[in-house]
């Protein structure tokens, strides 16, 4: 269905014109990258490569899953690329990133689902680029025994997985995946080395009510995640899940306000926040804060 819903002021951003923008453009295709900004039509992308903010995906552009939120492509899969990582940190060097944001496809094809891939990434950006922060954000890794725990033993500075809604909506909006699977990844990580910052987020708009949202705040503190991320859902075509309504300003800023009642070290939330946008500034903001609390239970 079409969505016939007016795009209100606060969620329209500039079209990405810079020379800047065109800079790292240029370079990230002449490097043969691929990136969410491009395949998931993300609306920061303008802002964010004028930046030099990178959101790399790895282990191809197709995706085995078929979430209705999402603007990837689904089908079969890309060949896995054993020379990836080295080209990933080669490409992350010559962009010279601070931080980097490593996502992937979903790959059920491959038996670990490609966590050995995320492993390798890591290393190699280590190898090239030591003071380089290194965020990954994971599919949920579903009957792939094992998997976390490679990507843990590698010691990513952050693991995000994305809840990504709210329970009573999974089998309309993400029918391939498990609400609570994806709480216990979380926790598992946290459990398996208390020392990475755990991050997920969630879309509004969907058709949610402000107490499943809050519910969900609560799940994800009893897995011991440290970072929370709320933004809009915008419909990537008529084809995807339906857009039911524009959240407010006012709206987001309580969704805020009560995270950080519940805990959180780190929120982000507003129309436009996604997963990794402002990705690296955050994480300076999340370190400090960290830092903060452990010197006040000490005090």
């Amino acid at each position: 269905m079409q969505n016939k819903l007016a795009k209100p002021e606060w969620i329209r951003v500039k079209a990405p014109v810079s020379p800047e923008y065109q800079s790292t453009k240029e370079l990230i295709s002449s490097l043969g990258l691929n990136t969410v900004c491009q395949e998931a039509a993300c609306p920061n992308i303008g802002e964010c490569w004028a930046q030099k903010h990178v959101t790399v995906m790895i282990l191809g552009s197709v995706c085995t899953r078929a979430c209705r939120f999402c603007n990837v492509a689904t089908g079969i899969p890309d060949l896995l690329d054993p020379h990836e990582p080295e080209k990933l940190a080669i490409a992350i060097k010559k962009l010279g990133l601070a931080h980097v944001v490593i996502t992937s496809v979903d790959r059920d094809d491959l038996p670990d689902g490609g966590a050995s891939q995320f492993v390798e990434c890591i290393k190699q950006i280590r190898l090239s680029s030591p003071n380089t922060t290194i965020e990954i954000l994971t599919p949920d890794f579903l009957k792939k025994e094992g998997a976390v725990e490679k990507i843990v033993s590698a010691k990513p500075d952050v693991y995000n997985h994305n809840i990504e809604t709210v329970p009573s909506l999974y089998r309309q909006i993400r029918p391939g995946a498990r609400y609570f699977h994806s709480l216990n990844l979380l926790h598992q990580v946290k459990k398996l080395d208390p020392s990475i910052f755990t991050k997920s987020g969630i879309m509004v708009g969907l058709g949610e009510t402000k107490k499943e949202v809050i519910q969900v705040m609560d799940d994800l503190r009893a897995a011991d995640v440290d970072f929370i991320t709320i933004g809009q859902y915008l419909q990537p075509t008529p084809k995807h899940a339906e857009l039911m309504r524009y959240v407010t300003p006012e709206e987001f800023e309580y969704y805020k306000e009560m995270a950080f009642t519940k805990g959180f070290l780190m929120v982000s939330s507003s129309a436009l926040t996604r997963s990794s946008y402002h990705a690296g500034d955050d994480f300076v903001k999340l370190r400090e804060s960290r830092e903060k609390f452990l010197k006040s239970k000490i005090a």
